[in-house]
């Protein structure tokens, strides 16, 4: 019985180790590739009855894809050239405030 249970415990403890060593490289090898961050929010203001937030590219030299995620509407999706500011409607003073903007790729 102490056989058994000594070789349970160390099957158990070598394949906890092989599962951490392997899960780094196997993420790595997936291609999932981070977005860079460029589409920065500058604020969120209501004019005139509609919601816009103000978005600026941090990245100079590519233009840049973004998503204003919004609860309960459908995804707001648009393009910034380099180095531009832009103020992009996405509602009404009705709806929701957007939660975040998130960084796609192109």
């Amino acid at each position: 019985m102490r056989r058994f249970l000594a070789a349970v415990i160390a099957a158990a403890a070598l394949s906890g180790t092989l599962g951490i060593a392997s899960a780094e490289p196997a993420a790595a090898a997936s291609g999932h590739h981070r977005t860079p961050q460029c589409v920065k929010v500058v604020k969120y203001f209501t004019k005139k009855h509609k919601r816009y937030v103000r978005l600026t590219n941090l990245c100079g030299k590519r233009t840049a894809c973004y998503t204003v995620v919004v609860p309960m509407r459908p995804d707001t999706r648009g393009r910034l050239k380099k180095g531009a500011t832009k103020n992009v409607r996405y509602g009404t003073d009705r709806d929701p405030r957007a939660l975040y903007v998130k960084n796609r790729p192109c």
